[in-house]
């Protein structure tokens, strides 16, 4: 097959999205298919236009594998390329993908996680991985995705309440909220922006930096308990996978610097835990109208309450990822993985899903 791996773009997780892109690409080239990793944003700049078959055998870069420690600067990432555009496609983009027989989406965040995406595509009749639109958009939005799921048979997520901070006084928000919190951007993901505020002060704090990134903030219950990950792959939950970071919380670092976490698979929990939080995670997938596979956070409790947190539509493939952990804990090696999440969209797309 041909197809065209689109990474990168203007979210926050642009560096995973380069990570998940490359080792997708070198799958599916070790699979027999042509491959073409494509940055969402850049796209054919720099490269020669004329020639975009081209793109198919070009190198990987080496330096794409790895995620970088730090969030990028998006406002450096904007004013480097060269056309100026306010497009989120780069030049050629969208032509490129014409030109394949399926678009791999290694895409994460607000660019690419979001619908808008899928959107475009659906409107060219251009097929690609993951779910529809609509499904994307709610599932992104943490808000909409709580109150979906909320009283969902088998469902049990934290109480929370989601303020914006560039329109409320922050001390207000402060003197109300009962501590202590988990504060999240509310389309957001891979850890970016997310605090745990165990003081007024800290939460302040997060609240300010929360106005950076759109205000909309999601403040969560502190649930104490253990972490976990449960990916659902064609309608079916995988083996959990238990998350222990060595220091502080699952963030963005932990996530993604090799041997900054502990990561157990199949997760060494009673049965009757691996099946509430099988049941739960495909209940999410079901009620949200989710296709081909996802990924939902967890904690659970001392007496086995799976609490959901949230779900991933497209979740990292990099080389610390959870889902590929998942998928070899039955037998399912990385390559084929990515094989199996194009055939089933599409086929899911030949639907209408």
């Amino acid at each position: 097959m041909k197809i065209v791996v689109l990474s990168g773009g203007l979210s926050p997780e642009r560096n995973v999205s380069l990570s998940s892109g490359a080792m997708v690409c070198q799958a599916l080239r070790e699979r027999g298919h042509d491959a073409a990793l494509v940055d969402l944003f850049f796209g054919m700049e720099g490269r020669e236009v004329e020639q975009p078959e081209k793109l198919f055998t070009a190198p990987i870069p080496e330096t794409f594998k790895k995620v970088s420690p730090q969030a990028p600067d998006l406002a450096q990432v904007k004013a480097s390329r060269q056309d100026k555009s306010v497009s989120h496609f780069g030049p050629g983009v969208l032509e490129l993908c014409a030109m394949a027989d399926c678009v791999f989406l290694a895409l994460h965040g607000t660019c690419g996680e979001d619908g808008r995406v899928q959107a475009t595509l659906d409107m060219l009749g251009i097929p690609y991985t993951g779910a529809n639109y609509l499904s994307s958009a709610l599932a992104l939005d943490k808000d909409m995705t709580k109150r979906l799921v909320a009283g969902c048979p088998g469902v049990t997520t934290p109480e929370w309440e989601t303020v914006d901070c560039t329109l409320e006084p922050v001390d207000a928000i402060v003197a109300r909220t009962k501590l202590p919190v988990v504060v999240k951007p509310l389309a957001s993901g891979s850890s970016i922006g997310v605090y745990i505020a165990n003081t007024p002060e800290e939460l302040r704090r997060a609240l300010e930096a929360g106005r950076a990134i759109g205000g909309r903030t999601v403040l969560e219950q502190f649930v104490r308990g253990r972490e976990f990950s449960v990916a659902v792959l064609e309608g079916k939950a995988l083996p959990s996978i238990e998350i222990i970071p060595k220091e502080g919380f699952y963030d963005y670092e932990n996530k993604y610097q090799a041997g900054a976490t502990v990561e157990v698979c199949p997760a060494d929990i009673p049965q009757e835990w691996e099946e509430r939080m099988a049941r739960s995670a495909q209940e999410v997938f079901r009620t949200l109208g989710l296709s081909v596979y996802s990924r939902a956070d967890y904690i659970i409790t001392p007496d086995g309450t799976p609490y959901f947190l949230e779900i991933n539509t497209l979740p990292g493939m990099t080389p610390t990822s959870l889902v590929p952990q998942e998928a070899a804990a039955v037998g399912i090696g990385y390559g084929e993985l990515c094989e199996r999440i194009i055939s089933a969209s599409l086929e899911a797309r030949k639907k209408g899903e």
